[in-house]
């Protein structure tokens, strides 16, 4: 069957036209992403364009006109040195969020946060963050087996149903579970992982999704054209995107279409 020919001015039109917020966030995003390449690259760290940012560079050659997140992926001892640099190379407009930054941020993947710009999202779970502004998200891989990543989802779990139920008065059991994950439990999960013989790569520990990467369709990294620059991508875009989504040349129903976003300001 052949996938339908993707009218892309009408999408911008509809979506994201010059000057509209999403456009401007998009924007935004992309001015963090070629900070965060240029300190990459600076620093010889291996990273990549994933799931629906890379899927957008293959399909419309930078954003999907309604994507309002932009992801990038890299192997766990590449994210432990990016961490180290971040913040020393980051500029002042931009910040790094992680669990070292941000008393009360819970996620176990970073984020690289726009001080220019305020932020909202649906859930609500950023709602005592220190950093709100835009922000682009960066996910740590590594090897382990389906069984140990799933277990790692139920203890996160827990902090999700804290936030949901309970609200902000107990955001002390929010960053006490966090730091029982963090130092107690997921160690110990990891030294299961190098014991282990039937392992994958895929999101780090406490990350809510499982689905796997092959290191094989990955590296080495190729470069793709995202908004007019040239940016790292799998060796085997197709094989990538096509395991984890299957027809990703498609577009989905886009009267469904739901943002993350509940308010946003950029000045």
């Amino acid at each position: 069957m052949t996938t339908p020919a993707i009218d892309q001015a009408a999408l911008r039109a509809r979506f994201n036209p010059d000057g509209s917020l999403l456009r401007r966030q998009q924007m935004r995003m992309l001015d963090i992403l070629i900070e965060v390449d240029r300190i990459c690259r600076k620093h010889n760290i291996r990273y990549w364009l994933s799931s629906g940012t890379l899927i957008g560079a293959v399909r419309h050659k930078g954003f999907i006109p309604w994507d309002d997140d932009l992801d990038i992926e890299m192997l766990l001892p590449d994210y432990k040195r990016l961490m180290k640099v971040l913040p020393e190379e980051l500029p002042e407009n931009f910040a790094l969020q992680s669990q070292d930054t941000d008393p009360n941020y819970f996620f176990f993947y970073a984020k690289v946060r726009d001080r220019r710009s305020l932020l909202e999202e649906n859930t609500g779970y950023d709602r005592t963050w220190r950093e709100k502004g835009i922000y682009i998200d960066i996910f740590p891989f590594y090897r382990q087996p389906l069984w140990i990543h799933l277990l790692s989802e139920k203890t996160i779990g827990h902090v999700y149903k804290i936030l949901r139920t309970e609200g902000d008065k107990s955001m002390w059991k929010v960053r006490a579970l966090t730091r029982l994950n963090r130092y107690v439990i997921y160690p110990l999960l990891r030294l299961f992982c190098r014991l282990s013989k039937k392992s994958r790569e895929t999101y780090g520990l406490g990350i809510p999704y499982h689905d796997p990467r092959h290191l094989e369709d990955i590296f080495p990294l190729a470069e793709t054209e995202f908004e007019g620059y040239m940016m790292p991508v799998p060796k085997d875009c197709h094989k990538s995107l096509t395991l984890k989504y299957g027809d990703y040349m498609r577009l989905p129903d886009v009267d469904g279409i739901n943002l993350h976003v509940n308010k946003l300001e950029i000045w």
